[in-house]
């Protein structure tokens, strides 16, 4: 198999992978379609740089969650800074999240969302996914420590600003 097939096969294996991060950074449809593109073609460019060392999708979340955090942060898209209401987390949480979660709980986690900064809302991704601290700094280029330490300063200013997690 040459490498455009190989590369095509992993996209089409964890192409999830590209509608979470999107949705998280982009509230807009068709911002989350260019950043979808754009970070499509950036996997493109780094592919041949991918030496197995990790999964594909460590990998792929590393180089969608780079792609995002720059995309929010250029110039450019700093207009498009995420909002995330009812409406947007309602789409994004459909397709992953199961049909019985309250609305109020989506509502929270917006606010959560919304609450964060770009590095931060990678964590928590990746955290909510069930990736253990090893995994997440794998992907995020930082120590299983630091992700530790991380994850617990973010859930304590979580606590003293909402107040706990909801019932």
């Amino acid at each position: 198999m040459d490498p455009q097939e190989r590369f095509l096969g992993e996209l089409e294996a964890h192409k999830k992978i590209l509608y979470k991060v999107a949705r998280i950074y982009c509230a807009n449809p068709t911002d989350r379609q260019d950043l979808m593109q754009e970070t499509v073609a950036q996997l493109w460019r780094s592919y041949g740089r991918f030496d197995g060392r990790s999964a594909f999708s460590t990998w792929m979340y590393r180089v969608a969650l780079n792609v995002a955090i720059s995309w929010v942060r250029g110039q450019r898209h700093a207009k498009h800074h995420v909002s995330l209401d009812e409406h947007v987390l309602d789409e994004s949480l459909a397709e992953e999240a199961s049909t019985d979660v309250p609305p109020h709980l989506r509502v929270f986690l917006g606010q959560v969302l919304e609450s964060l900064d770009e590095i931060e809302r990678a964590l928590i991704l990746l955290y909510l996914e069930g990736h253990d601290h090893e995994s997440i700094a794998g992907v995020l280029g930082i120590s299983a420590t630091n992700v530790a330490t991380r994850i617990n300063r973010i859930k304590t200013r979580l606590q003293k600003e909402h107040g706990g997690s909801p019932q």
